[in-house]
């Protein structure tokens, strides 16, 4: 019997577009995913290393297949991603029972690393120091039928002085763009009618080729597709965010009307120390123009939380930003040393309950900024695209989730005619709000190719590995 594997993805969505490669390498290898439930042949751990909380998940987990390991010495356990590139050593001295380590820059070796590890019966690291290839070209099991990501470079030239991650997957790489709009175009021919450009700093897109105009370009060449009929982009650095790229988002049919652009801190003096290139003033500016050419955009962002020398004054710009800005959502973080940056050696670090209470006050006062801006869309119709993992929850009871085009989410309950598949298109009249999200009734169904790959591949197979992934790219 072929040999089962689950992979395990703990960072932003770059790191599920690896662990969609990753699955598509074992699945080209004759591996096949773990049935719910059973335990695999194969565990592999992509992992993150920009938050605390994902080494210590790492840890706790292959503690728990530890015994599982011992009793059945044929399974095999791999760790990978920005952790494993960073800490290497560390994770076979913590648990020597890991089969292989790999790092960010060689994804495709996977395969030829298990079976190496198998025969030699002995663990194998191989850590690459510069990118072996675009994981892009890998093979791959997507985790949907009808929504994919596409990267379109990796790596970052930024030195935030809090993130490792410029250190962990190298100076940016731009992908060619013809090379993209062919990933893009056979996505689309596959029944794939929503796609998210991905990159650590995406519209930074071009610094490679010289050509500071790459991405808006890139924006308005997906417009042009056929067929594609949601297109957004994550995560831009306000340094980098031109006005040609809103003119792009504005002109192009398809681009959605929702900007995620990272803040982390409403003070200047913080951002200064953080090392982002850009004062409150600029991002303001660039809300102030998004929401000008796309009147019904909506901005979700970034902010850390108790970063080193930030003062009860600094943290009240931040309240006050927030305010000013209605984000209708924000992912916020409390600020954790990591190994390696800048930031993990300033002095002034701010106490853990400092920032606990902080965070909490931050979390707060967004909650009522987010009910606030959804209640605005109370006798609104939106159209909301069923999703995979959301629309299934609670389908049986006739109430479906799924992206409104400026991507909030949406719960809809349904009459029992219309029954739309994930993939497919509700208008949905809206009925109520919530911080975060917002609920409602279908009143039209409109089904879409997306809607009929989801239908054939579930017809194919039952069988989906796990991804798990946050939100948004860090950056």
């Amino acid at each position: 019997m072929a040999r089962t594997y689950l992979v395990e993805t703990y960072g932003c969505q770059m790191n599920v577009h690896d662990s969609e490669r990753i699955s598509g390498l074992l699945d080209e290898a004759g591996f096949i995913p773990v049935a719910q439930g059973d335990q695999a042949d194969i565990v592999v751990f992509n992992t993150c290393a920009v938050r605390e909380n994902a080494d210590n998940k790492l840890y706790g987990n292959l503690s728990f297949l530890a015994p599982i390991k011992k009793a059945n010495p044929q399974m095999q356990i791999a760790v990978g991603g920005c952790l494993a590139q960073k800490d290497q050593a560390t994770i076979l001295k913590k648990a020597p029972y890991v089969d292989v380590v790999f790092g960010t820059h060689n994804v495709g070796s996977l395969p030829v690393l298990l079976e190496r590890a198998r025969i030699e019966e002995e663990s194998q690291i191989e850590i690459l120091e510069s990118l072996e290839h675009f994981p892009s070209t890998l093979p791959a099991r997507r985790y949907s039928a009808f929504s994919a990501w596409v990267s379109v470079s990796v790596g970052c030239n930024n030195t935030c002085t809090f993130c490792i991650v410029p250190t962990l997957r190298g100076i940016e790489k731009d992908r060619d763009s013809a090379d993209i709009m062919r990933e893009i175009r056979a996505l689309v021919d596959q029944g794939v009618i929503e796609i998210t450009l991905l990159g650590q700093n995406v519209n930074a897109y071009g610094v490679d080729f010289g050509d500071r105009q790459a991405f808006a370009k890139l924006v308005a060449e997906c417009g042009k597709v056929e067929g594609l009929e949601r297109v957004r982009f994550m995560s831009p650095h306000p340094r980098d965010f031109t006005d040609d790229v809103i003119e792009a988002m504005a002109q192009s049919p398809n681009a959605m009307p929702h900007l995620h652009m990272p803040l982390q801190s409403g003070s200047n003096k913080v951002l200064q120390q953080m090392r982002r290139s850009y004062r409150t003033d600029r991002y303001l500016g660039i809300i102030e123009r998004v929401r000008s050419a796309i009147p019904q955009s909506q901005i979700t962002t970034d902010i850390i939380v108790g970063f080193p020398g930030e003062s009860e004054e600094d943290f009240q710009a931040t309240l006050d930003l927030c305010t000013q800005a209605r984000f209708s959502a924000a992912y916020t973080y409390q600020y954790s040393k990591r190994p390696g940056t800048p930031a993990a050696t300033m002095p002034d670090q701010v106490p853990p309950d400092v920032v606990g209470e902080r965070y909490t006050r931050l979390h707060r006062h967004q909650e009522a900024i987010s009910l606030s801006v959804n209640k605005e869309a109370i006798g609104q119709s939106m159209q909301v695209l069923v999703t995979e993992q959301e629309g299934r929850r609670d389908a049986e009871r006739g109430k479906l989730s799924g992206r409104t085009e400026d991507f909030r989410l949406a719960h809809f309950s349904i009459d029992s005619e219309m029954k739309p598949r994930p993939g497919d298109v509700v208008t949905v009249e809206i009925e109520d709000a919530a911080p975060h999200f917002l609920s409602g009734f279908g009143i039209k169904t409109r089904r879409t190719r997306g809607g009929d790959a989801y239908e054939i591949r579930t017809a194919e197979s039952k069988v989906e590995p796990l991804l798990l992934g946050m939100p948004a790219l860090r950056t």
